[in-house]
């Protein structure tokens, strides 16, 4: 008997249908992301016309909510139960001033390159 109290036959059977239902849901998040890419590129049309730009960020945001679903779920299966705890995390090292610099060059980085594509945007656009 497993520390479940489950016979191991048992424990076989449910942790299997975890883990097809687990399958399963990766599935049909991923078919969503498909058919909603589809959508976007086959049905929204150009991003000028009343409606599309709102019905384009919907069916990304969408699309962004299912991906983060089936990377939940593939997460789950590797770490966790019913698999087992396959990938241990490494212990955070400590907090140094050469981490901190590089948190903040990183940062800077990132708001520059955000700020351009805002620019550019703003300037392609208007």
């Amino acid at each position: 008997m497993s520390d479940s109290g489950l016979l191991p036959a048992e424990y076989l059977r449910l942790r299997q249908r975890v883990l097809d239902l687990y399958a399963a849901t990766i599935l049909l998040m991923l078919v969503g992301i498909g058919i909603l890419l589809l959508y976007t590129i086959l049905l929204v049309g150009p991003l000028d016309s009343p409606g599309a730009q709102e019905s384009f960020g919907l069916a990304l945001a969408l699309a962004f909510l299912m991906a983060a679903v089936a990377g939940h779920l593939v997460d789950r299966m590797y770490r966790v139960w019913p698999l087992g705890r396959r990938i241990h995390p490494t212990p955070p090292g400590p907090v140094t001033t050469a981490g901190e610099v590089r948190f903040w060059k990183v940062l800077i980085v990132v708001c520059a390159v955000g700020a351009i594509a805002y620019l550019l945007g703003a300037l392609i656009a208007g």
